[in-house]
């Protein structure tokens, strides 16, 4: 299943130390060849031979890549999302030419719901030299190469090149490597009979002519051809479908397609007319095909496909928990901390009480992330494009939130009581239950860290399975509660309850007031500047029908029926007024000094297309996480100033309402939430940042990075590369 191993990433640029090497260790052969004065590299290339070249023949030539350690990876002639493949300029002798570089299978790596063709370990890439008739006997041809390939790990990425040099002998001798004997068997064989590929609709048709025979176990195609015509490409990571009918075998692979807007200049590369890849099949095995365009109808045994890789449950549902346990210090849940604190304070009743509340409290967060969860994949599997904190892009919610928050403000203040599940009330298993719904809920502004990998595996994970890391994410949001209920020695640590719990619930009113203030703010963003004004005098009406409650409640009154009585004409009032007075047209995105362009598919592409660097946010004005960003980071005259000696273009994706252009990309890119912060650079390489930036180390550091594209070229730079954009979303690992 595709977009599920997401999970991990970024984010340190290690920066290569240049050095010139010693002069060329020629064996007394003069079999390898070795790198000119330049980098260091991460994955060593040398260039060997099979044997003497002999005129008029194939002479066979092998570029063997060395990894220096174990997490380095090199890449397929098509790297798939991510990376790119390996250049070659050749320096032959007159008349001698290069044939196509032959590649062993390769092995498939998803990170952050980035499909790579990668090697892991040595390997080896062959290729076939022609040498012509007149090549003299006993000379010594000279044969140069500069290579170029991209060496990544899982984290960062970086071009390498290097000048490869070999003097081969013509004629008969002992000359050869005896190692290009055991790469040429991991090169798959070729079929000798050609295929059939057909384009219908958004999917690529492949039929492949395999004997019946042959048994394939879990197959998978690569597809040479990164363009198939107007726009469309390979989705690497989608499911793969195979049938079998004879001696044909039937793969059916989705596509997507890239729009441009009216008026571009750039032109899609044109459908070709052949077809070519690697069918893979158990282990490491496989042949080269290829396919002219021609009808395919698949017709035969439907058989296992590629269902991705293998779903690892179980560090999905470590990163749910420890993203649920980050939300308690995100800036975006600092407003319900008031609520937590007030639980410490009154925790140091009895063990049975403060284990029933730890529970109680744990049970109201797990429910509220598992019933928002469940009705984001209701509404998904409806065919809304809905992601994680949808509820804040709907006004009629964000007022309810606002009426809530203002009436625990008043409780706070002490301007009344609610009679059984007072959300300050201590020995109560109600009030704590209570307490956790509304924190999960005042939570779900924004993912951090580790939750954009979870959340993003649970839109494609079985129902059970992203229930249960919605789950997670609850229990790891209530856990410093649910252990200071069952700890009796942290609960030792908390201040002995007292007089001074009465003042410090009312100076908790402050943040909680404040929280209200924000909502008011977002519902005049949501529904315009007359909606907020009627939701505003429906919270003051019924904090005016509180603080009559509040005081017959003092007076020993019976209190809720005079509530209903002046509440009554505010709800009413509201009822008519609000829809009467809601701006669709309301949310304007905030004036940015950066100035960027409105993110859509269409000009994210023209704005990539441009040969600049692009850097592309995603924000929202119910995202705390997202304005205390742009306030360190983004909006910074420092950042400004970066981006215009970079040339960058800045795009903003404005997610405050429902956009299901915004939800697809961020579903593509494997997250269900943000903020999300991606870097294009003026290379086309991708790098997804982390969620919490700093004021230097990200956005501007990623600016220098950018701004030195020339030597991203060089062997002597560095630079990070989409391989690198693993949790992007999550930032964290």
């Amino acid at each position: 299943m595709a977009a599920i191993d997401q999970i991990a990433r970024r984010m340190t640029l290690r920066i290569l130390a240049v050095f010139a090497l010693l002069a060329a260790l020629l064996s007394p052969s003069l079999l390898h060849a070795q790198n000119v004065p330049g980098v260091d590299p991460n994955i060593k290339a040398t260039l060997v031979a099979e044997s003497p070249a002999k005129p008029g023949e194939e002479l066979l030539l092998a570029i063997h890549f060395q990894p220096v350690t174990k997490e380095w990876h090199g890449y397929w002639s098509n790297p798939g999302d991510a990376g790119y493949g390996m250049e070659l300029d050749w320096t032959l002798p007159e008349g001698w030419s290069a044939g196509e570089p032959l590649y062993p299978v390769p092995q498939r790596l998803l990170i952050a719901d980035l499909m790579n063709h990668i090697y892991e370990g040595d390997y080896a890439v062959l290729i076939p030299l022609t040498v012509p008739e007149m090549a003299q006997t006993g000379s010594t041809a000279d044969i140069a190469l500069s290579a170029q390939w991209l060496a990544c790990t899982d984290e960062i990425c970086v071009p390498e090149s290097g000048d490869l040099a070999i003097s081969v002998p013509v004629g008969e001798g002992a000359f050869g490597d005896p190692r290009v004997m055991g790469w040429r068997a991991a090169i798959p064989p070729a079929l000798d009979s050609e295929g059939r590929f057909q384009i219908v609709g958004e999917t690529l048709r492949v039929a492949i002519p395999i004997p019946a025979a042959l048994e394939l176990t879990e197959p998978h195609l690569f597809v040479g051809q990164k363009e198939l015509g107007d726009g469309l490409q390979p989705v690497y990571s989608a499911i793969q479908t195979f049938s079998r009918n004879g001696d044909t075998l039937f793969a059916e692979i989705p596509l997507s397609q890239l729009v441009l807007p009216e008026g571009s200049e750039f032109q899609f590369a044109a459908a070709p007319d052949a077809l070519t890849g690697i069918l893979a099949y158990g282990d490491n095995e496989g042949v080269r095909f290829s396919a002219l365009r021609g009808e395919v109808e698949p017709d035969g045994v439907k058989m296992a496909g590629n269902d991705g890789p293998e779903v690892a449950l179980l560090p999905l549902l470590l990163a749910a928990l420890a993203g649920g346990l980050i939300l308690n210090i995100m800036p975006c849940v600092f407003p319900i901390l008031s609520l937590k604190a007030l639980s410490l304070a009154r925790a140091g009743g009895s063990e049975a009480e403060a284990r029933s509340e730890g529970l109680a409290y744990t049970a109201g967060v797990v429910l509220a992330c598992v019933a928002l969860g469940g009705l984001m994949l209701v509404l998904r599997a409806a065919g809304q494009q809905v992601g994680w904190a949808f509820q804040l892009q709907e006004p009629w919610v964000v007022v309810s939130l606002l009426v809530l928050a203002a009436a625990i403000t008043a409780n706070f203040a002490g301007v009344f009581e609610l009679p059984s599940i007072s959300i300050t009330r201590s020995g109560e298993p109600a009030s704590a239950f209570a307490t956790g719904l509304l924190a999960a809920v005042a939570a779900t502004p924004c993912t951090g860290p580790f939750m954009a990998a979870a959340l993003g595996a649970a839109l494609l994970l079985p129902t059970v399975q992203a229930l249960l890391l919605f789950a997670a994410l609850g229990l790891g949001l209530a856990l410093p509660f649910l252990l200071i209920g069952f700890v009796p020695a942290l609960r030792r640590m908390l201040p002995k309850p007292g007089a001074w719990m009465d003042r410090f619930r009312k100076l908790l009113a402050i943040p909680m007031g404040l929280t209200a203030l924000a909502l008011i703010w977002l519902v005049s963003r949501l529904g315009g500047q007359n909606f907020a004004l009627v939701s505003l005098a429906l919270v003051a009406g019924l904090i005016i029908a509180l603080m009559v409650v509040g005081r017959l409640q003092r007076h020993g009154k019976m209190a809720w029926p005079a509530f209903g009585l002046i509440a009554a004409p505010f709800l009413i009032f509201a009822a008519f007024a609000l829809p009467a007075t809601y701006s669709s047209a309301a949310n304007r995105a905030a004036e940015s000094i950066l100035q960027p362009v409105e993110f859509s598919a269409e000009a994210l592409a023209e704005a990539r297309a441009s040969g600049q660097p692009v850097f592309l946010w995603f924000t929202a004005d119910w995202c705390f996480t997202c304005k205390v960003n742009e306030g360190v980071a983004i909006e910074r005259e420092a950042t400004r100033a970066a981006f215009e000696d970079a040339g960058v273009i800045a795009m903003r994706g404005d997610w405050t309402r429902r956009d299901e252009d915004i939800t697809a990309f961020l579903t593509e890119q494997g997250v269900a939430g943000i903020p999300l912060y991606i870097w294009y650079s003026a290379d086309g390489s991708e790098t997804v940042l982390p969620q919490v930036l700093t004021p230097d180390s990200l956005v501007t550091q990623a600016v220098d990075h950018s701004g030195d594209q020339s030597r991203a070229q060089d062997p002597s730079g560095g630079g990070t590369g989409p391989a690198a954009a693993p949790d992007a979303g999550s930032g964290s690992e």
